[in-house]
């Protein structure tokens, strides 16, 4: 499935900091940034488990994390305007 997720971490202290970078590298470990808050996945019924699974783990009050599944591919359901993304979520990497 294709998740869309979005979030925003409290960064008033030193806490907040660390967990806007672990909340960021969570989701850079399951999908790709496509903006600084924002990353596109796509899971098995498992890895969406273990991804709220971690947030849930990571985050605290008022911190806010959100989950759009996405029926189809997201690169159906996306438009973008502006710069365009070399990639798209799922394609290989050529090394």
């Amino acid at each position: 499935m294709d998740i869309l997720v979005t979030y925003d971490i409290r960064t008033g202290d030193r806490a907040g900091e660390r967990r806007l970078a672990r909340v960021a590298a969570i989701c850079q470990a399951y999908g790709e940034r496509v903006q600084y808050s924002v990353f596109e996945c796509r899971l098995s019924a498992q890895g969406y488990e273990r991804l709220k699974t971690e947030l849930l783990e990571t985050i605290v009050q008022g911190d806010t994390v959100r989950l759009y599944r996405v029926p189809g591919r997201i690169s159906d359901a996306r438009e973008v305007l502006g710069r365009r993304r070399p990639r798209e979520v799922g394609d290989p990497w050529i090394i």
